[in-house]
């Protein structure tokens, strides 16, 4: 999936243009110059393409605010990971130091420009989106991103330099699997070992891999795509501009994937940015399999496998039909397991189930089981079916589908699951009028 990079100085209006195009208040806006220090990830589509849009820190130099050097370094990396790069400057300022200084760095970068003059909010101020064609940039696209006047043009023109998405062909259809985690939990060791080859740089260091390396996967009866990707790193121990560089990267990588390998380190157990890292697997809707990596270092008792396995089901709750495989990765222990269960979760995450089967099952159990009468009102539901989607997806037809409640959903989705196998995989169910 392509990726645009919003950049430019503070307080031009990147953040309300970021909101108005993934659809939703993601950004917190305000008139305080470097309100937005952290990145937004969201997904926008135009035209038919859906793409990635990152909204960034505005780009300053010269200032001792530790925050703002750090804005600074993430702006440098998106312009370097991004596909196209939408600048943004003001009418009513016109080119000041700052954009001089951010055309010269774009110029250099090779990469497609989208010149946006924002806060063109009335017919006299478009004149003087003129002045900035002498940033060398192109056309400049006069926009209001507050009322949204100009941004239909303006995502015309981001489309038109998008680049082409792959052309399809039959490798396109092998399923990808993505090995995910923080930095030195074992991905590019379990990578080599899986493939019999040092595919990629292992050091004691945080932080080797720095780009999603995919390689081909043809043994044992399996073909699929594996992936490793940088090391999602905690804040508070590394610097801003690393996390933001193998996050972008990784990120982009879940998003393509098919069935996410998140790893976690024994010797530490999960952590709050292994949880991070869980989100954004089940937001995507990717199937999931969970490694505990480093095992042999572990002391262990009768019960420290199931200790620690209760402790996971409590921190991904109310995931819990996660596979959860302990592995050496040094010592080759359990490593084929991790890709046959990848692949089994690959299998229930592409199930289709016919709606003539499907009702057999569910509607006995909902006729014995129904939803609790809301305000003397009984539930009935006559017909369900999965729906056509690259996850499993099932659409029930009832009288009152608004008055569904979520633990109704979750014993209906306990009940699949436990019927049919969909461990490590997604499921939404929806209720929907007659």
């Amino acid at each position: 999936m392509s990726l645009l990079a919003i950049v430019g100085r503070p307080n031009v209006g990147k953040s309300t243009l970021f909101n108005r195009l993934v659809g939703m208040r993601k950004a917190i806006v305000d008139d305080t110059a470097g309100t937005t220090r952290d990145r937004h990830y969201g997904k926008t589509d135009w035209s038919g393409r859906e793409f990635s849009v990152i909204d960034t820190g505005g780009y300053i130099v010269g200032s001792d605010d530790i925050f703002e050097e750090e804005i600074r370094k993430q702006v440098i990396l998106a312009i370097e990971e991004a596909d196209v790069i939408m600048f943004m400057v003001e009418v009513s300022t016109g080119i000041t130091d700052l954009d001089l200084m951010m055309a010269n760095i774009l110029r250099k970068s090779n990469k497609k420009i989208v010149l946006v003059v924002n806060k063109v909010d009335n017919n006299n101020l478009i004149y003087g989106t003129h002045e900035f064609h002498a940033l060398g940039l192109g056309e400049p696209i006069g926009i209001c991103g507050m009322s949204g006047s100009g941004t239909g043009e303006l995502m015309d023109a981001v489309v038109a330099v998008l680049p082409d998405e792959d052309v399809a062909d039959e490798l396109e259809d092998l399923p990808k699997i993505t090995i995910i985690g923080r930095p030195n939990v074992g991905k590019s060791s379990l990578t080599n070992a899986l493939l019999g080859r040092e595919r990629n740089i292992v050091t004691p260091v945080a932080g080797t891999t720095r780009d999603s390396i995919n390689t081909r996967y043809n043994k044992f009866g399996m073909d699929f795509y594996l992936v490793d990707t940088a090391g999602l790193r905690k804040k508070t121990k590394v610097s801003e501009d690393l996390e933001f560089y193998s996050v972008m990267r990784s990120i982009r990588s879940i998003e393509s994937s098919d069935v996410c390998v998140l790893m976690l380190d024994a010797t530490q157990g999960i952590e709050s940015q292994d949880m991070n890292i869980f989100s954004l697997v089940v937001k995507n809707k990717k199937g999931c399999v969970i490694v505990v990596n480093k095992w042999d270092l572990i002391t262990k008792n009768t019960n420290t496998m199931k200790e620690f396995k209760e402790v996971l089901a409590k921190k991904l709750a109310p995931f819990n039909d996660i596979p959860i495989i302990f592995t050496s990765v040094i010592n080759k222990q359990r490593i084929l397991d991790v890709l046959q269960t990848a692949i089994r979760v690959y299998t229930s995450r592409t199930r289709r189930i016919s709606t003539s089967e499907f009702n057999e099952f569910i509607l006995p159990i909902i006729t014995d089981t129904p939803p609790p009468s809301i305000k003397g009102k009984y539930i009935k539901v006559k017909f369900a079916m999965q729906l056509p989607s690259p996850t499993p997806s099932f659409a029930l037809f009832a009288n009152l589908p608004q008055y569904v409640r979520d633990p109704y959903r979750r014993f209906l989705e306990n009940k699949i699951r436990a019927h049919w196998d969909f461990e490590g995989v997604p499921i939404q169910i929806y209720f929907r009028p007659k």
